[in-house]
């Protein structure tokens, strides 16, 4: 399980998320976003994280080329576009960024043919993204399948388990269900240990289920690991 945590706006913040194990921090660069970040803060923050984990800078409606310069000079490890974005900008920073997650809301009817997208990861949220509310897990439904999908939207330590689960996605990704006050762009340590180790456990939980029915059905054959696939 992908974890993204997202909405960080400090260093202080940065280095605990990475100690605790997440495997991804996004950084948002969208005008008006009470998380925004300076580049110039972000940076600093990079040149203190330790290699390997991964960066992605969040953006609304940004100019494609501004979005293609920012990721690269600070050394960004991808872009996330989270607007409504035309198709032909999406392919074209695709090109000139290490990867793309591109963000849909929850009963978009363009998610039935993202797999067919430049994108390498398909985030779904909530109608207002940050907000922290929740939406009907089932929508997710409309993702084809072997497409990486990241959930996001209203997560929290105590309901992640529960949406792995139902929409066994990819990864998911929290911003404010792990904050210290909705908005604030403060994590909580104990929300961020909680949060993270609630989504491995119910990661690990899904995996011994399904070897125990494969086990049962054909024990020459082995559960799929989805890190097989270069992720």
């Amino acid at each position: 399980m992908w974890v993204k945590i997202c909405g960080i706006t400090n260093e202080e913040d940065a280095l605990l998320t990475v100690a605790l194990g997440a495997d991804a921090l996004g950084f948002v660069m969208a005008a008006g976003s009470p998380r925004q970040v300076a580049p110039d803060t972000i940076s600093e923050i990079l040149h203190r994280l330790p290699p390997g984990i991964i960066t992605v800078g969040v953006f609304r409606d940004e100019r494609k080329e501004r979005v293609a310069e920012l990721v690269n000079t600070l050394g960004l490890g991808g872009a996330q576009l989270s607007g409504r974005e035309p198709l032909s900008d999406v392919r074209w920073i695709r090109q000139r960024v290490p990867f793309v997650i591109q963000g849909f809301r929850a009963g978009d009817p363009a998610l039935a043919a993202v797999a067919n997208g430049p994108v390498d990861i398909v985030l779904v949220d909530a109608d207002e993204p940050g907000s922290g509310t929740a939406f009907d897990w089932a929508l997710t439904d409309a993702v084809p399948p072997g497409v990486r999908l990241l959930l996001a939207g209203g997560l929290h330590p105590a309901n992640v388990a529960q949406a792995i689960r139902r929409v066994r996605p990819w990864g998911v990704d929290v911003s404010t269900g792990v904050e210290t006050t909705p908005g604030s762009g403060r994590k909580d340590p104990r929300k961020l240990r909680a949060f993270i180790r609630a989504a491995r456990d119910a990661t690990e939980h899904e995996e011994l289920v399904e070897a125990a029915w494969v086990g049962e059905s054909d024990p020459e054959v082995v559960p799929y690991d989805w890190m097989s696939d270069g992720a």
